[in-house]
């Protein structure tokens, strides 16, 4: 362990804030700076924008917040970079970064990495019987089509950089490969070295959304001091796969075996099965350690041979939608903007039906301010304010027009207390949905451009992901409770986090303290927290919870499948990335041991 790698991460999102970079270039002594910019909207965003500009199609916020603003420091350091900025056009990202860095005086080797779009190969795979993967449906007409990338893993980045790349752009690659790429690279992990690539992913997964491991969405918010200047997360990466997680001195934040507890699984649905390019993992037995102040140890990731095929986000129009707002004030709010909104929307299907244009495909009607959210958990609907938030969505476009006009009408015609909205009348977007499906290996073609010259990667593509071998963790089980048992909330005795899957969406609950566990797992089954979350699976035709054991961090991870309206991308819904799910369940009653409850307030 005598080699140490630094890396920062300077960017968890499209949309991160732009003081990440200086921080870690001038506080956080890095060997690295990672950005991690692609969701898969922004795919869609991305491939919108080169279908209109053959320039666009990558994230103008790195090379012009990032890039631009940092050049000459990151070069006087020797800093590398290692990004996914390029999108569905990283030569392009490239072109605009030269041009910056020849203004700058600067010269940088700047490699890109290349492979990921098959959408050469949408026609072929339209014509076969390629089906989602989760759902099953049919793949969708290529004319519809907006973007089509398999994620890559890290090798391709650590090849990049064994040939003397300062910079490292790609396209679509998994998240967690910019911190992985770096380690293979730094290393010289081989891709057979099932361990150190689940624990070298596990650092990525850390780093891959910024502040998230370093306070922000943090259970415990109280505890997290300075938003305004939040330290964004560094790992110090061994050999041996293990790693510390700190920040730089004088940033605001934490870093607690909590905060890193909970970004450990962040959006992961089987945690012995987490399926990556390079590897599936299993972070069960994954050990989180507090080794100083704003230090963190994590160790004991294991990993198998990843499966034989890659995933492939595609990504594709269906339709249209618009989103209204009308906020509602005075006594009995909520009431009123509900009836409101059931007048509007009668008369906007009987307005279609005049047209011939038939009713809408979807309709979510949603009182902000009343906990909508909540379904059967709502606590008031005595409010006196409420935003009303209607959204719609139709196959054709004029349809949503059609409300977007109509949709201010209710100011004089219905409820008392319309205040009207600054925002004007709503646009009309296309809807875009998620596709995904697995893609053999070999039928991907990486590569890597460095000063014009293309060259292939090799890439293994035997897979061998056995899911039968899975051995399930043992777990104790909690002893009877006694009559002096006593009910407390699920946050006090437990840290949470909740993400979006696609059409699911997961909820990690980790314990406090190691004994509090099977409690909280005697208390949580699969049929308690799919009672829990009844309404979100409205209009599933096949809802389900899933729950795993994560013995290693004293935590459940809960899987709910059918559970966001569509996913991300084409729900209606407030919370469309589930990013408040774990807020919602962690003030679920769970009964316990008068012993253990000292100093822990009551639920009622």
């Amino acid at each position: 362990m005598s080699k140490t790698v630094r890396i920062g991460s300077a960017g968890g999102f499209l949309g991160d804030s732009s003081t990440a970079a200086p921080q870690l270039i001038k506080g956080g002594d890095v060997d690295y700076l990672v950005l991690d910019y692609l969701a898969e909207l922004t795919m869609s965003v991305l491939a919108k924008a080169y279908s209109r500009n053959p320039e666009g199609g990558y994230a103008h916020d790195f090379t012009e917040w990032v890039w631009k603003d940092n050049i000459r420091e990151i070069a006087r350091r020797g800093i590398k970079v290692v990004t996914n900025a390029g999108g569905v056009n990283p030569r392009a990202c490239r072109a605009r970064m030269e041009e910056i860095a020849a203004e700058a005086g600067v010269s940088l080797k700047i490699a890109v990495v290349e492979g990921d779009n098959i959408l050469d190969q949408v026609a072929d795979l339209a014509a076969s019987d390629v089906a989602e993967m989760y759902s099953g449906e049919a793949f969708p007409a290529p004319s519809r089509i907006a973007s089509a990338n398999a994620y890559l893993g890290g090798r391709p980045i650590a090849e990049a950089l064994a040939r003397g790349a300062d910079v490292v752009i790609t396209g679509r690659v998994v998240d967690s490969a910019l911190v992985l790429g770096p380690l293979m690279y730094e290393f010289g992990w081989a891709d057979t070295d099932y361990d150190m690539m689940s624990a070298g992913s596990l650092t990525g997964h850390l780093l891959e959304c910024g502040a998230q491991s370093t306070g922000g969405t943090f259970t415990d918010w109280e505890q997290v001091e300075d938003w305004a200047h939040i330290g964004y997360p560094i790992a110090e990466c061994f050999a041996d796969g293990s790693c510390i997680v700190t920040k730089a001195p004088g940033t605001g934040g934490l870093v607690t075996v909590g905060t890193i507890s909970e970004q450990t699984l962040y959006e992961v649905g089987d945690p012995q099965a987490y399926l990556l390019p390079d590897v599936a993992c299993d972070w069960t037995q994954v050990k989180v350690e507090e080794v100083g102040k704003d230090r963190v140890r994590v160790s004991g990731a294991k990993g198998y041979p990843p499966t034989g095929t890659f995933k492939v986000c595609t990504t594709f129009e269906d339709g249209y939608r618009s989103v209204g707002i009308l906020p509602v004030v005075g006594m009995n709010a909520a009431v009123k903007a509900e009836r409101q909104a059931a007048a509007l929307i009668e008369r906007m299907e009987e307005m279609l039906r005049e047209r011939n244009m038939g009713p809408f495909r979807a309709v979510n009607i949603e009182s902000l301010g009343a906990e909508s959210s909540y379904g059967a958990h709502a606590r008031t609907r005595d409010t006196r304010e409420v935003i009303s938030k209607i959204s719609v969505e139709h196959t054709d476009k004029h349809a949503c027009a059609l409300f977007g006009r109509e949709i201010t009408a209710p100011m004089t015609a219905m409820m008392v207390g319309n205040t009207g909205w600054h925002g004007g009348r709503p646009d009309v977007n296309k809807v875009v949905r998620l596709f995904s499906f697995a893609l053999p290996k070999d039928r991907v073609r990486a590569s890597i451009d460095i000063a014009g010259k293309t060259e292939p990667v090799a890439l293994t593509t035997a897979g061998g992901f056995d899911p039968a071998a899975i051995e399930r963790p043992a777990v104790e089980d909690a002893p009877p409770l006694g009559k002096d048992a006593v009910r407390v909330r699920l946050v006090d005795i437990a840290w949470g986090r909740s993400g979006d899957k696609g059409d699911k969406f997961n909820v990690a609950v980790i314990a406090r303290k190691p004994e509090l566990l099977p409690y909280i797992r005697a208390a949580l089954t699969a049929d308690v927290v799919k009672e829990w979350f009844a309404h979100e699976f409205r209009g599933a035709a096949n809802p389900r919870v899933e729950r795993f054991d994560v013995p290693g961090l004293h935590a459940v991870n809960f899987l709910l499948h059918e559970a966001l309206g569509g996913g991300g991308m084409a729900t209606l819904r407030l919370d469309q990335l589930a990013k408040g799910k774990a807020q919602q369940l962690l003030e679920i009653p769970v009964p316990i041991p008068v012993t253990l409850a000292k100093g822990i307030k009551l639920a009622a």
